[in-house]
């Protein structure tokens, strides 16, 4: 079984936040880290945030956060929100299943059965689990902005020196 490149941006995702201790992330912080395209997590937050895992705000200061604390996230619970299906072979999905062999064959309820042991595994574990040292993660994570820098204007305006995402 092989997981999508779009579980795998989420669950990194998850994995950068958990590390933030409750500190707001942006897209561009998390892609510029991971070395990823920030338009693919665009999307990415997007679901995390329709699916309840995150909390986003928008505007100048804004940025993601965690929804919940990690130990209170599955991955499993994640993978299944994430992927959009489990079908490991053609006759698992009905709509397009050819095989000529389907009422006679037993492989079809193995690897269900297998695909079940891999998610109830998943479900054992927690977005803390993986944050917890028992995963190698980086030394250190990018540190997060305190404010932006900023600079008196012409006229006395004050203007950002620099924009964070």
């Amino acid at each position: 079984m092989q997981l999508t490149l779009y579980t795998d941006y989420s669950l990194r995702v998850l994995v950068y936040l958990a590390q933030t201790h409750g500190e707001s992330a942006t897209i561009t912080q998390i892609a510029d880290f991971y070395r990823i395209s920030r338009n693919h997590l665009v999307k990415v937050v997007h679901n995390l945030g329709t699916e309840g895992l995150i909390v986003t705000t928008r505007g100048k200061h804004g940025g993601m956060r965690l929804a919940r604390e990690p130990g209170a996230i599955s991955i499993g619970e994640v993978v299944r929100r994430t992927e959009p299906n489990f079908n490991l072979v053609e006759c698992f999905d009905p709509h397009k299943n050819g095989c000529i062999i389907t009422k006679a064959c037993s492989l079809k309820n193995m690897l269900y059965q297998a695909n079940k042991a891999f998610l109830d595994t998943l479900d054992a574990y927690t977005l803390a689990d993986v944050t917890a040292g028992k995963v190698a993660l980086p030394a250190t994570f990018p540190a997060l902005p305190k404010a932006t820098p900023r600079s008196p204007g012409k006229h006395g305006k004050v203007i950002p020196i620099a924009k964070l995402d």
